[in-house]
């Protein structure tokens, strides 16, 4: 089963994106952890990725694309994928279908102002990329799951996160439009409710879909 998630930044996307790829035994893809690995090794692209994320702007189309289009031959996407992070616009969308087949695409909804309030209180660790919201973590510095520091993203602050809450009303979710057209969209709305109920809501839709 290839599918893809879509949702703003802040929607929940990671926790959603675990608990699928667990249940149904495909590979999670994610840019922004192939985009921050890059960083993080100082390589090439990752200092140009960076020279974007870090202004709140997305990285150039046809680094995304090559990067992705790569990644989708590593043997693990063989059974199967999650694509999390793209395709971010018409464009990568269109280029996807060239290179690789979708089953079906997760959309998750939520008001603005909650993601606000849930990017500027996430803290991730550096270690495994585990993240948190401050409101969660009684004062804790460390990674619960490995025992890395905390930190706060650079971007994950009120201005930059109305820029990319900008660009995505802009570019990305005409995507929503584009993949109902294909019959292939499931929309749910994201809530303060836990993890767990929205991901009920998903595995039934899922499990019914893909019979």
């Amino acid at each position: 089963m290839n599918l893809i998630l879509l949702g703003a930044p802040g929607a929940g996307k990671g926790t959603q994106a675990t608990k699928i790829s667990d249940r149904y035994g495909i590979v999670h893809i994610s840019t922004g952890d192939i985009f921050r690995a890059n960083i993080k090794n100082a390589t090439e692209i990752g200092l140009l990725a960076k020279s974007y994320l870090d202004r709140g702007a997305l990285v150039p189309d046809e680094v995304t694309i090559a990067i992705v289009k790569d990644r989708l031959t590593w043997d693990d996407a063989a059974k199967g994928f999650l694509l999390d992070g793209f395709p971010r616009n018409l464009a990568q969308a269109e280029a996807l279908d060239g290179f690789a087949k979708i089953d079906g695409v997760v959309n998750i909804n939520i008001d603005h102002a909650l993601l606000l309030d849930r990017i500027c209180g996430r803290r991730v660790c550096k270690e495994c990329g585990e993240s948190y919201h401050v409101s969660t973590l009684g004062g804790a510095t460390v990674c619960s799951r490995c025992g890395g520091e905390l930190y706060r993203r650079k971007d994950d602050n009120p201005e930059t996160v109305a820029s990319r809450l900008a660009v995505y009303n802009e570019q990305t979710a005409p995507l929503i439009d584009y993949y109902t057209k294909k019959g292939v969209i499931l929309n749910f709305t994201g809530t303060e409710a836990p993890a767990e109920v929205l991901f009920d809501e998903i595995k039934t839709a899922l499990d019914a879909f893909n019979k």
